[in-house]
């Protein structure tokens, strides 16, 4: 204790007199545990950001780290973490990292375009799937040949590396200062933000924009590996009533070797768009008058039957082949749940006389399920019925906007391989299981044989049944994916919660061609609602009726779509037992006219899908000319082959030919000419 009396005892300079007495204690800082993708907890002040916590682990890492996941939602590294959480920091390699490189991009574009041309508005610019787009109100819309200027200024941009900054606006004050800038546009958006949420405004340099977030630290972290793909046209918010808007398209990567190899990509399925091969290779066509309905000229029609045929052997002896009604009444559908769940996907069809006694409403059917569950309800089923697989190669009608519609790969009007196994629940697990293994080997058949992801979509907000229902469901298709997972090395499975079917879970095959592109294909839909909606029962071992579970379950899908991945997969250049024709007899001059038709007919006879070429053209002219067909064989013939009964043979693909005795060539060509399934059912390898 001090000897020096009250009035000697220390003072600050304002007055305040120090004592024991008056001294508090400090309100400790409160404390937040995060856990390390290693597992190991650490403790930090609350409120620590992403940047500071690396920096104190490295100066190099926190250099390295462009954004952080907390409990694996990305956020600004310079966020303040309020709350426990699961802490990752992501590095700029990091695949997490793509879509914000991708979203900073965007954001980098917008400040070059306004940079030159001052007055353009900027609207919305979000992440895409392999990209990112940005809309912008101008009165002369943009053009390709603005993208060199573009991209020259964004690189400026990224080269000055200023830091991306977020701030959070009164919304009033936000408003206005869109309004003094003459962005009308972000008003509005201002407006669509719902009043709970924050607005928040990023920042890089002086250039700033409304955006949800996050970004990464910096416009320099997008580095160079860039580019500008397309323009479009855009109503804004969608709306034809709307100004029209241009988009303007790019995609960004990680790395430069990343983007050669999408462009490389992206310049190869040009060459192998359907539509493009389609018209040259005379296989189908669309007009005005049938938005979204194929006409299948008789090339493509083979190849459509060769996949129907091939599907139903493939079916033989494990299902009954059935058909159902392209049209039903309304009522049917309003009992299935369709009516209210799917009624926006439906077309719907009335008498079109006027004097017609029968004015109800129909609905082109969407799909074949309701159809097949009155073909099980026909006549009494008894669990020793059961499983009853019932297929379907039936053509139905869905709307789609014209916007969405693309070739063969998104139409109105399509042929499903579709088929529903009704069983009973212990009989479910083996039931995808056996679905499993015909649609991986249908897939091999094709030559997709690399990379393939079984998808588990679980239950949608909107759906029918019980949680029970689901529950029990979702337990039974984890299990089967679980299987599916450790008797095939080559297969990834994911989830995707909330991607269900209305009626109930479903595994989505996703299956990769031969440029690299994923296309999902099959699925397996397990529904335990259907049948009790409709009154479908079967009589149990004990007497008693119970519902059958149903599986849903595609193999190609749309056999239209199918055959437009095909397309594109084969580049045209289908294998012998699919290309819709296998051979080509052309001659080298007329001297051998009647020999090539004898080679013709005796092609025929062995079941080749055969052509022959007779014009008075020279033999390089029709060989270019059946090359460009993507005719797999030509059998030329001239004096000499008339007269020693051979051919010479050439192959698509190939500059040589081989002379061959002519039962010699099409026994070969036979052969290679027999479905994989056949040649497995004859034991052929």
């Amino acid at each position: 204790m001090s000897d020096q009396p009250k009035s000697e005892q220390p003072k600050s300079e304002s007055g305040f007199q120090y004592s024991l007495t008056n001294l508090k204690p400090v309100t400790p800082i409160a404390k937040i545990t995060l856990t390390f993708p290693d597992g190991a907890k650490r403790q930090f002040d609350q409120s620590v950001t992403g940047l500071e916590i690396a920096k104190g682990i490295s100066p190099s890492l926190a250099k390295r780290t462009v954004a952080m996941a907390l409990d694996g939602v990305l956020a600004d590294l310079n966020d303040p973490i309020e709350a426990d959480a699961k802490i990752e920091l992501v590095g700029r390699d990091d695949p997490r990292a793509l879509e914000l490189i991708r979203h900073d991009c965007a954001h980098v574009l917008a400040e070059a375009v306004q940079s030159l041309w001052p007055g353009t508005q900027v609207t919305i610019g979000p992440v895409i799937e392999n990209g990112f787009y940005y809309d912008f109100f101008r009165n002369e819309p943009f053009t390709p040949e603005d993208f060199d200027a573009i991209e020259k200024k964004m690189r400026e941009i990224v080269a000055r590396d200023k830091p991306f900054t977020k701030e959070v606006w009164d919304r009033d004050k936000t408003k206005q200062v869109f309004r003094d800038k003459g962005e009308a546009f972000k008003v509005e958006l201002v407006d669509a933000i719902p009043g709970n949420e924050p607005i928040k405004i990023y920042f890089q340099g002086d250039w700033f924009d409304l955006c949800r977030g996050p970004h990464m630290t910096s416009t320099g972290k997008i580095g160079n590996a860039f580019k500008l793909m397309k323009v479009a046209g855009a109503y804004w918010r969608g709306d034809s009533n709307n100004p029209m808007l241009t988009r303007i398209y790019g995609t960004a990567f990680a790395k430069q070797e990343d983007l050669d190899a999408y462009l490389k990509q992206i310049d190869e399925a040009e060459k192998r768009d359907h539509r493009k091969l389609g018209r040259e290779l005379d296989l189908f066509h669309f007009q005005e008058e049938g938005p979204g309905v194929v006409f299948w000229h008789p090339k493509g029609w083979t190849i459509f039957q060769q996949l129907i045929a091939y599907m139903r052997r493939r079916l033989t002896g494990d299902y009954s082949e059935v058909n159902a009604p392209q049209i039903l009444d309304k009522a049917l559908w309003e009992t299935s749940g369709h009516w209210d769940w799917y009624r926006e996907n439906m077309f719907a069809a009335q008498s079109a006389g006027d004097e017609a006694e029968d004015k109800r409403w129909f609905a082109l059917k969407p799909m074949n399920c309701p159809g097949h569950v009155q073909i099980f309800k026909h006549g009494l089923k008894s669990y020793r019925d059961l499983p009853l697989r019932l297929a379907e190669f039936g053509v139905v009608h869905r709307y789609e906007p014209s916007g969405a519609m693309h070739g063969l790969m998104r139409v109105r009007g399509f042929t499903q391989d579709d088929a529903h196994i009704f069983c009973t629940e212990e009989q479910l697990a083996d039931e995808c299981l056996k679905i499993n293994e015909l649609i991986l080997s249908t897939y091999a058949d094709f030559g997709f044989t690399g990379d393939l992801t079984v998808k588990l979509s679980t239950r949608p907000e909107k759906r029918v049944g019980t949680d029970a229902m689901w529950d029990h469901a979702e337990r039974v298709m984890a299990t089967v994916l679980r299987e599916i997972q450790s008797q095939n090395n080559h297969i990834k499975t994911e989830i995707n919660p909330g991607e269900g079917a209305f009626y109930g879970p479903k595994f989505e095959y996703v299956l990769r061609d031969a440029i690299g592109r994923d296309w999902q294909c099959g699925t397996t839909q397990v529904d335990f609602n259907l049948p009790e909606r409709f009154g479908a029962f079967y009589i149990d071992h004990d007497g008693g009726k119970k519902p059958p579970v149903m599986v849903h379950r595609a193999i190609c899908g749309s056999m239209e779509r199918y055959i437009g991945i095909l397309i594109e997969h084969f580049a045209g250049n289908f294998p012998l037992w699919l290309s819709p024709v296998q051979v080509v007899v052309t001659t080298i001059t007329s001297e051998a006219d009647e020999y090539a038709k004898t080679v013709v007919a005796a092609a025929q006879q062995a079941g080749l899908r055969v052509g022959i070429d007779l014009r008075n053209e020279k033999i390089n002219y029709k060989v270019r000319e059946h090359s460009l067909a993507k005719i797999p064989a030509l059998l030329v013939v001239g004096k000499k082959e008339a007269e020693t009964h051979s051919v010479s043979v050439r192959r698509l693909g190939s500059d040589g030919q081989k002379v061959m005795p002519t039962t010699e060539a099409l026994t070969a060509l036979l052969d290679e000419a027999t479905p994989p399934d056949v040649r497995r059912m004859r034991g052929v390898v």
